[in-house]
């Protein structure tokens, strides 16, 4: 099993920027796509933006789209979320998951069944 381990999540006033990181434990040619998830307080998991590791294809919810970006460091095995103009409505735990899932099926949706493995999350706080 590869795991991905979260990092980088903080408190910031809204406007603000953070920097997620997500590594998995070891390189592994199973990984073909990964996600970032969150689930704010009191509501469900939801997806946040997808990568495929093969095309280079992303999909993000449509309320990050323009605010939100993703980018995979093959070399550092690391995949980040790079989260500007900061609103207090993305305040949640935010999870990294890794899947096996190949091209178009990658980017087809962010459904969290997909996903086999998950990290334990980070937390981002933004406040008004």
């Amino acid at each position: 099993q590869v795991r991905p381990v979260e990092s980088g999540g903080g408190s910031v006033q809204a406007g603000g920027s953070l920097r997620l990181s997500c590594t998995a434990s070891r390189p592994s040619a199973d990984i073909k796509c990964l996600g970032w998830f969150r689930q704010p307080p009191g509501k469900e998991r939801e997806g946040v933006a997808v990568i495929s590791l093969e095309s280079g294809s992303t999909l993000y919810a449509g309320s990050v789209r323009g605010r939100f970006t993703l980018a995979h460091d093959n070399a550092k095995n690391t995949l980040y979320l790079e989260m500007n103009s900061l609103k207090p409505e993305d305040t949640a735990m935010y999870y990294c998951a890794t899947s096996g899932l190949r091209g178009g099926y990658c980017t087809r949706g962010m459904i969290a069944g997909d996903f086999n493995f998950w990290g334990q999350g980070t937390q981002v706080t933004v406040s008004s």
